[in-house]
């Protein structure tokens, strides 16, 4: 006799209660202050660029290489740019120190996503500085951090939990990158794959509430359409093209180990250095001012740049130098601890590992290498391939590239994790002695039962195990909801009932029984099997026609 299924009624996909609308109406003010803030880095960055290299008065953003400058300024001026911020770091806040993820990582992880308020100010104005004279950094990193401290701010006047402050923290955050680039779905994208450490509609619907607000609120602000508009055409591609897509992202997760290893090298050697860190920032902007006497195009965050490597007008010789001085200067800089971020620098470098493939790869339409190439770095140096693949779609609007953009990241992106424990992102974070995990999954305790597991109740009679002041949970109630149970009454053993007679125990479980959904799921990851046989197949076929002839 076939046994009655369990009536689950209540238990769903998702686990959601109304209190979601209240966060989604808390995220969406957070979405248009955050755009406000990319939009006011943006200029800041702008006016100081404008001062500094042109001395004129402008918030329009300009490259500081774009004309010939004396050796002096650039020289000088990012140290200065640099010993600015070592200053605000020491007398404000070290929190502004860094290229603004693994500060809000670090935030939710260990902080109850809290974030000091004098950090919303200091931050986007300790980047524009360093950016502005000259710094090789993005603005995303800093607006990124801008934003969350702006929600979590925001989530700290009100009365909410710490979950809920990550939430709204995260919602800044995405809301703020996608107001700078315009780009709504990697915003959100990089928040699932970053920032929340969760698949879950409490914080998936807030986030993309914000990003949809944030990127309203920009086109009055910065307009719309790609930010780096490519040339439209046919891509002409091939089973030899798709060959090749794996082996840009191949190089391309190599080059992003070489920038993530230097990284470290360079804030391990600073480390050792007899002086105090409010000082490396200048000697920092030592290191970017040789480089700019180099090729003064690798100064600033380069969205010129970017745009020329993609549209293929950008000579082999500057390629060539933006590839090795940008990646250099940005690297050995950022170990030093001054302000800026990774997104921007990781386009050029990869659009300029792209460039110089395209010298020797098929052509398949303009652009289409360096592109490849920023979508491998990327998602080789941000561990975040699907990031990478629709941050450069969104920039570009190259939709068709979306098969190729995949390969080459996602080879990328393997390279990354097989040879490096940790990115650029989380590396700071476990140096400061924290774990944290990128890999999403079911837990094995929320698709068994209770009743799968417990003691029945004749056995717990004779153990002598009938307490009624033992909690109480149901034979149809997940092993993940017993185990919350244990840990708030703080009991390792509780009673177990039916649904429909709570007042009848029918057994016990135990906090050693717990541990059956676990060894299920090392049982599935561990234990090889062959299920099937050549042989089977044969006879399986035979069956089936045999079946039909009937």
């Amino acid at each position: 006799m076939t046994a009655r299924p369990r009536d689950l009624h209540h238990l769903g996909d998702f686990d959601v209660s109304p209190r979601l609308l209240a966060i989604t109406a808390f995220a969406l003010p957070i979405g248009a202050l955050s755009a406000g803030v990319a939009w006011c880095l943006l200029r800041l960055i702008g006016l100081i660029t404008n001062l500094v290299f042109y001395q004129r008065f402008g918030t329009a953003l300009v490259a500081p290489g774009e004309i010939h400058h004396s050796p002096f300024l650039i020289l000088m001026a990012p140290i200065c740019g640099g010993l600015v911020v070592g200053l605000m770091a020491r007398f404000g806040s070290e929190k502004i120190r860094g290229h603004g993820i693994p500060e809000a990582i670090e935030s939710i992880l260990t902080g109850g996503s809290r974030i000091q308020p004098r950090v919303a100010i200091l931050k986007p104005i300790a980047s524009a500085i360093t950016i502005g004279t000259g710094g090789p950094f993005g603005a995303e990193g800093p607006i990124i951090m801008t934003g969350g401290a702006f929600g979590s701010i925001f989530a700290q006047l009100m009365h909410l939990t710490a979950d809920e402050r990550k939430t709204l923290l995260v919602a800044g955050a995405a809301a703020g990158m996608a107001a700078t680039f315009d780009a709504p779905l990697a915003s959100v994208m990089l928040a699932v794959e970053l920032l929340l450490f969760e698949w879950r509609p409490r914080s998936f619907i807030p986030v993309a509430a914000a990003v949809a607000v944030g990127t309203v609120v920009r086109v009055p602000l910065l307009g719309s359409g790609p930010i780096f508009p490519m040339p439209s055409g046919e891509l002409h591609l091939d089973a030899g093209t798709y060959a090749l897509c794996i082996v840009t992202g191949a190089l391309g997760g190599v080059l992003a180990l070489i920038a993530t290893w230097l990284v470290y090298l360079s804030e391990d050697s600073f480390e050792r250095l007899p002086i105090h860190w409010m000082w490396w920032p200048a000697i920092g902007g030592l290191i970017i001012g040789l480089g700019g006497l180099i090729v003064p195009q690798a100064l600033g965050v380069g969205y010129d740049v970017i745009d020329a490597e993609l549209n293929g007008t950008l000579a082999l010789n500057l390629i060539i130098g933006i590839l090795i001085v940008k990646t250099l200067i940005w690297s050995l800089s950022l170990g030093s601890g001054t302000s800026g971020g990774v997104l921007a620098p990781m386009l050029m470098i990869g659009g300029a590992l792209g460039g110089l493939e395209a010298q020797v790869f098929p052509h398949v339409a303009t652009g289409f290498w360096p592109l490849v190439g920023l979508a491998g770095v990327l998602g080789g140096v941000m561990r975040s391939p699907l990031t990478g693949v629709v941050f450069a779609l969104e920039l570009t609007h190259r939709y068709e590239a979306l098969l190729p953009l995949l390969i080459g990241a996602t080879a990328a992106y393997a390279i990354s994790i097989l040879i490096l424990r940790r990115s650029v992102l989380t590396e700071k974070v476990a140096r400061r002695g924290l774990h944290l995990t990128r890999e999403y999954s079911v837990d094995p305790l929320e698709v068994l039962f209770v009743g799968d597991v417990m003691t029945d109740v004749g056995e717990a009679a004779a153990n002598g195990n009938g307490d009624r002041e033992t909690p109480l949970v149901f034979s149809d109630d997940t092993l993940r909801h017993a185990a919350y149970v244990m840990a708030d009454s703080g009991r390792t053993e509780l009673l177990v009932c039916e649904r429909a007679r709570p007042g009848e125990p029918v057994g016990t479980i135990r906090l050693e029984q717990l541990l059956t959904g676990r060894l299920r799921d090392l049982d599935e990851e561990r234990h090889r099997t062959r299920e099937l046989r050549p042989l089977d197949l044969l006879a399986s076929k035979r069956a089936e026609k045999a079946t039909v002839g009937r």
